[in-house]
């Protein structure tokens, strides 16, 4: 198991125990590039410079700067960061409960696993844990990741809790103003018929349906090349589809069709 993420408090109430947290997805599998100069073939290094001198500024000059005005900034020291949501830098408080199912997907972020890092806190975990499962509610509360303050929900899921920060409501656009021109009626004769469709294509989720071709691809090319060898030449692409370019008139017909093709290939399996 990689090393936790974060280190600090799950509480509720007087009822606290030690926890650690790591982030449930990764992508540190994903294949990165490095900016090299072509010419020599050495790494190319980034670095801030100042804008008017055009000199490099070193670490130990570097602040954060809040705008006021065209080249007038209120510079903030790291007393001044570190001083900001002090209370939740370590410790996760539950101080509310909402049902499960009433918080909107756009909401949730980014999820992370959290589990007792000490024996002792086990039962303490546990009873939470199992509590919020039984009631059917998600744990709200507030963190502090990267010297800022999330709101967080945390969802009880087998013997652990995910742990889902959550994207402040001026950070969500509203649906509505998206959808509000969509007054299309559907025909009721045709929903049977993409039912079927559904139908012929459902299955049981599998991680499969999400992998990624393009790093799936890259990582073959990057073989080929450690082994010297030329990348292989892509495959000559075939004749267009009769039916791209045209437009689909009677729907019913297309539906029809493509039943008649799922049944088809599903009888050939």
């Amino acid at each position: 198991m990689p090393r936790p993420y974060w280190k600090g408090y799950l509480k509720l109430s007087l009822v606290t125990c030690p926890v650690a947290m790591s982030p449930a997805t990764s992508d540190s599998e994903k294949v990165r590039f490095h900016t090299l100069n072509r010419e020599t073939g050495n790494r190319v290094v980034s670095q801030y410079v100042d804008s008017v001198t055009g000199k490099p500024v070193k670490d130990e000059n570097e602040a954060k700067g809040y705008a006021r005005g065209e080249n007038d900034y209120a510079i903030l020291t790291d007393d001044d960061l570190d001083s900001v949501a002090l209370d939740t830098v370590k410790t996760i408080d539950i101080d509310k409960f909402v049902p499960a199912e009433s918080i909107e997907w756009v909401y949730l972020e980014k999820p992370h696993y959290l589990m007792p890092d000490d024996p002792v806190g086990h039962e303490a975990f546990a009873v939470i844990r199992d509590a919020m499962a039984s009631d059917k509610v998600v744990g709200v509360s507030k963190l502090v990741i990267g010297r800022r303050e999330r709101a967080v929900v945390l969802e009880p899921r087998g013997e652990g809790i995910v742990l889902w920060t959550l994207r402040f409501g001026d950070e969500v656009r509203p649906e509505e103003s998206y959808f509000e021109g969509i007054d299309e009626e559907a025909d009721p004769e045709l929903i049977p018929l993409v039912q079927q469709l559904i139908k012929q294509k459902t299955s049981r989720w599998s991680s499969d349906m999400v992998s990624d071709p393009i790093q799936e691809s890259l990582l073959k090319i990057i073989a080929e090349k450690k082994r010297a060898l030329r990348p292989a030449k892509k495959a000559a692409k075939g004749k267009p589809d009769a039916t791209q370019g045209s437009n689909v008139v009677n729907i019913m017909d297309a539906l029809k069709k493509s039943v008649a093709a799922e049944l088809k290939s599903s009888k050939a399996r």
